[in-house]
């Protein structure tokens, strides 16, 4: 089939397609409820992408968990504006090293936003080359910047491969021998990254044999011990609107079949849940729907973890990776909780509370074994996870 004739074809689908959707007062309601954060101008964060897509949200800096993004908005390319979370921030970055000692709670005991005690660290314009500053208390902070994202896609019909872009937004923390950068990722195709980068100094903690570490330096003599880095997200889902939103989990089932077939479960109670093969879950309005008639959602997928289990009389928090919560206002961190009249940590959270607001806790988990090259300087490990719109638009926004 010629390059020509593939164009006129998708030229009469596209023409056809527009004439039989003419968009309702539904959508054009929705697109005026959601399409600005509800913040003052200082604190909003906007960045219309190279492809026409919009990212919207606020920012601010708590002291335990640094950066806040709320009110995140994504308007698609041609598309009308669509409201993904109420707040996203990091909830615990949990530091267990193998020999059993120590034990860091690096958000609820020491903090990432302290700028009095220095935890969060000043930016320079080297540290943002391409983007903005942002200031809190009138420290510059957050960088916020549009990268270039490789290989967004390739179609017969476009000669080249054709790259994307994201707006990205980090910040920077100092918790003792290690650098973490946190970072947010808005694709120009509506998918979230959040990750977390740790670099800095590997830490001193050595040994006199491999039972729970690794030879660093020269000989065999000294040993940097092995330790975990259990990264917890909160995300507060609000999918077109707080109201209505549901939690699915879908398995595929029939390994070492020749068919699969879909289960679907639908979280309407607060409730953990573990990683499995060809397990995802999607947070879904079914009330609000694209121009085919599908509901929109959000789908998560954290599968690159490794996932970390500690003791139970300890750490039950950690015995799970993925939490559902009903929202509340007090719950705030994975571990750690101090706010009165509130659990202390996530397991905790999850009663038997019907699930109509969601909020979604995320575990990613790293073994960090240490290298030779982890020495001063230590390259940038990252953690992170994916959020990407299902059937948020009908068909594909990019250009």
């Amino acid at each position: 089939m010629s390059s020509l004739f593939r164009r006129a074809r998708m030229l009469i689908a596209v023409v056809g397609l527009l004439a039989l959707w003419v968009p309702g007062p539904a959508s054009a309601a929705r697109a005026g409820a959601a399409a600005a954060p509800s913040c003052p101008a200082a604190d909003r964060i906007g960045t219309t992408l190279k492809n026409g897509a919009r990212w919207q949200m606020c920012w601010d800096i708590d002291r335990n968990t640094g950066a806040v993004l709320s009110d995140v908005i994504y308007t698609p390319n041609r598309g009308t504006p669509t409201r993904v979370l109420k707040s996203a921030s990091l909830a615990e970055v949990h530091v267990p090293y193998d020999s059993g000692q120590p034990r860091f709670y690096d958000v609820s005991a020491i903090g990432f936003g302290d700028l009095e005690q220095g935890t969060l660290t000043r930016l320079s314009a080297k540290d943002c080359p391409d983007g903005r500053l942002r200031d809190f208390r009138d420290t510059p902070v957050l960088c916020v910047e549009e990268q270039p994202r490789p290989f967004a896609y390739k179609s017969a019909v476009e000669k080249g491969i054709l790259h994307g872009t994201d707006l990205v937004v980090f910040s920077v923390s100092e918790i003792g021998w290690y650098d973490y950068i946190t970072e947010w990722r808005f694709s120009d195709d509506g998918s979230i990254t959040p990750r977390s980068g740790a670099t800095g100094s590997l830490s001193p903690f050595q040994f006199s044999d491999a039972s729970s570490g690794w030879p660093t330096g020269v000989g065999s003599t000294r040993f940097s011990e092995n330790h975990s880095h259990n990264i917890f997200w909160r995300l507060d889902f609000d999918v077109d609107g707080q109201s209505k939103n549901r939690v699915e989990q879908y398995d595929y089932l029939g390994s070492g079949t020749a068919a699969r077939t879909t289960k679907r479960t639908v979280f309407s109670r607060e409730t953990a849940a573990d990683l499995a093969p060809t397990r995802f879950w999607r947070v879904v309005n079914p009330a609000t729907e694209n121009s085919d008639g599908h509901a929109k959602s959000w789908e998560i997928d954290n599968h690159q973890s490794d996932q970390y289990r500690g003791p139970r009389e300890t750490e039950e928090f950690t015995h799970h990776d993925m939490y559902f919560t009903q929202y509340r206002e007090c719950e705030r961190l994975a571990y750690g909780n101090t706010a009165p009249d509130c659990a202390t940590s996530v397991d905790k959270y999850t009663g038997d509370e019907k699930l109509t607001d969601p909020v979604a806790w995320v575990s990613v988990d790293f073994h960090h074994v240490p290298r030779d090259e982890d020495q001063d300087p230590m390259p940038t490990h990252w953690q992170g996870f994916r959020i990407v719109p299902r059937d948020v638009t009908a068909t594909s926004q990019l250009p």
